[in-house]
C-alpha cells in the first residue's frame, strides 16, 4: 500500500465511519478498486485507520467526553465514585461484549474482511432494515436516562457489526433507539462508544503486528502510510460527524437504507456477471 492509496482509503473511512453504511465494507471495496494487495498489514490497516476517525469524536465532544458528573451533597465512598464516573462506567459496560467477541473470533473476522460478497449481502440486509427503523423506533426528541442494562444491550448490538458490511454505527444507533433514545442521543452515544472500542481494536492489531518479527518489519515499512492515513481520516471524520447529526435529526435513516441497497445490489450483480471482486 502506498501513500496515495492510504489517503483515498482514509477519506473513505472518515466519510463513512459514523454513517450507518459500513466503513469497513466501503474500505474493502476501495482497496479492491485501488488494487491493494491483501497481507497482514492491509488487514490491520482496515482496523487501525478507524482509530484516526474516532479521535474526531474526542475533538468535537471533548467537553462532554471528559466531564465528570457532579456528586450530590452527602454522597460519599463507592457511591460517590460511581456517580462521578457514571458516563465512563456506561461506556465500559457497553464495550465489554465487543471486547469478548472480538478476542474470541478475531481470526474469523479477519477472514471475512477478505470477502466483498459478505459486505454486499450485509449492505442490502442492513439497508432494508434502515427503511423501517424510523417506524419501529420513532422517538424524535428529548433524552432518556441510560441505565447499565441499556448500555450492555447496546454493546450486544455492537457485536453484530463485526460482520463486515453491517456497520458499527448502524448497529449501535439502532440498539440505542430500541432502548428508547432519540436518534440524536443514540447517535452520540454510538460516537462515544467508538472510542474505547476502536482504541482496543487498534491496540490489539498493533500488538499482533509487533509480536511477530516478519509483521513487525511490515509495520515499520508502512509506518508513514499508517500515520498519514489516520491523520486524513481524523480531519474528514470531523466534517462527516457534523453532517450526519444534522441530517439524521431532520431526515432519519431512509436515505442511508436506499444507498446501502443500491451499492450492495450493484456489487452482487457484478459478482453474478462474473466480475472478480475478491481481494487477492
Amino acid at each position: 500500500m502506498d501513500i496515495f492509496q492510504s489517503i483515498i482509503i482514509a477519506i473513505v473511512e472518515g466519510l463513512t465511519e459514523f454513517l450507518p453504511v459500513s466503513s469497513t465494507g466501503h474500505m474493502i471495496i476501495a482497496e479492491k478498486l485501488l488494487g491493494v494487495t491483501s497481507d497482514e498489514f492491509t488487514k490491520a490497516f482496515t482496523v487501525i485507520i478507524q482509530f484516526g476517525a474516532i479521535l474526531s469524536v474526542i475533538w468535537l465532544y471533548w467537553k462532554r467526553f471528559f466531564r465528570l458528573k457532579s456528586v450530590p451533597e452527602g454522597v460519599t465512598g463507592i457511591k460517590a465514585f460511581l456517580t462521578r464516573y457514571d458516563f465512563y462506567l456506561k461506556l465500559f459496560i457497553a464495550f465489554i461484549p465487543a471486547a469478548i467477541f472480538g478476542f474470541l473470533f478475531s481470526d474469523l473476522i479477519d477472514s471475512m474482511l477478505e470477502s466483498v460478497t459478505v459486505v454486499a449481502v450485509m449492505l442490502v440486509i442492513g439497508g432494508i432494515l434502515m427503511l423501517y427503523v424510523d417506524k419501529w423506533f420513532n422517538k424524535t426528541d428529548g433524552e432518556t436516562v441510560m441505565s447499565e442494562k441499556s448500555a450492555f444491550k447496546i454493546g450486544l448490538y455492537q457485536c453484530i457489526a463485526m460482520i463486515p458490511g453491517v456497520s458499527r454505527s448502524m448497529a449501535t444507533i439502532v440498539g440505542g433507539m430500541q432502548q428508547g433514545f432519540s436518534r440524536k442521543q443514540a447517535a452520540e452515544f454510538s460516537f462515544f462508544l467508538a472510542v474505547p472500542t476502536m482504541f482496543a481494536a487498534t491496540a490489539y492489531k498493533l500488538l499482533k503486528l509487533i509480536i511477530e518479527p516478519e509483521t513487525r518489519t511490515l509495520l515499520l515499512d508502512n509506518l508513514t502510510v499508517l500515520i498519514i492515513g489516520n491523520a486524513v481520516a481524523f480531519f474528514v471524520a470531523i466534517l462527516a460527524i457534523k453532517f450526519f447529526i444534522d441530517f439524521l435529526t431532520k431526515h432519519g435513516f431512509k436515505a442511508f437504507g436506499y444507498y446501502r441497497i443500491i451499492v450492495g445490489a450493484a456489487i452482487i450483480i457484478m459478482t453474478l456477471c462474473g466480475v472478480e471482486l475478491q481481494i487477492s
